[in-house]
């Protein structure tokens, strides 16, 4: 026996979380009949509807993509723009574990596993994040310790792990900058810097928890190891 949303997020359906929703809305049947509850418990032998589609066990797919410029973090788009999930040949309905902004690139992770996709983005989990910034105007000493002590982001105070000056560019007027986060809000990073006044002119996501791009090429992807979905597993 499994919690009903357990199994609704391992058919590739969607995430855990989002799952709990579905159940809490009176979306989800279990042998025709509605069900709220989500300490509910189904066996394989259950009839599981969500939105009047009965699901099924999918096989498991789990990729590393280096996000390329100018492709969006979704699995369809309305202005027939590129999608992450382009990129990936594939007929399972895998979705990207959280999100990058249109411009910004590097390490995405991609699978049809939701309890996977709920471990690397809940909060919780404290999963670390570390991108490269390239900033307009040279970050001051002064700048990286207000951000070390944290700025207010939606009526919640951030604080990044690591916040480090890597290269200055005094012709450009532009500087490198590392930082490493836990949250995942909206442009969180672009954000923060603006909380200092500079502008993010280019940014890349370098590294998800143990995940980083290594020889990875702009718009590849590779399928990630047994070994590295059970690491995942053990983060929980």
């Amino acid at each position: 026996m499994e919690r009903l949303q357990k199994v609704i997020a391992a058919s590739g359906l969607t995430s855990r979380r989002k799952a709990e929703e579905l159940i809490t809305d009176g979306k989800v049947k279990v042998n025709g009949e509605v069900v709220k509850e989500l300490g509910t418990k189904v066996s394989s032998s259950d009839q599981v509807e969500v939105n009047g589609v009965v699901i099924s066990k999918e096989e498991k797919e789990y990729y590393l993509l280096n996000k390329p410029r100018g492709v969006v973090t979704t699995t369809s788009d309305d202005k027939n723009r590129k999608t992450v999930v382009d990129l990936i040949p594939t007929k399972t309905r895998i979705y990207p574990v959280g999100r990058l902004d249109y411009d910004t690139t590097g390490v995405l992770l991609l699978t049809n596993d939701g309890e996977f996709a709920n471990i690397l983005m809940h909060p919780n989990s404290g999963i670390e994040k570390k991108y490269m910034a390239k900033l307009e105007g040279i970050i001051t000493g002064e700048e990286i310790n207000k951000l070390k002590d944290g700025v207010v982001l939606d009526d919640v105070k951030v604080i990044p792990k690591r916040v480090k000056l890597k290269k200055v560019d005094q012709k450009s007027n532009t500087c490198m900058v590392e930082i490493i986060i836990h949250e995942g809000k909206n442009h969180q990073v672009k954000r923060m810097f603006e909380k200092v006044s500079h502008h993010v002119i280019k940014l890349k996501r370098e590294r998800v928890a143990f995940f980083d791009l290594k020889d990875l090429q702009s718009g590849k992807y590779r399928k990630l190891t047994p070994k590295e979905v059970a690491k995942v597993y053990g983060l929980k």
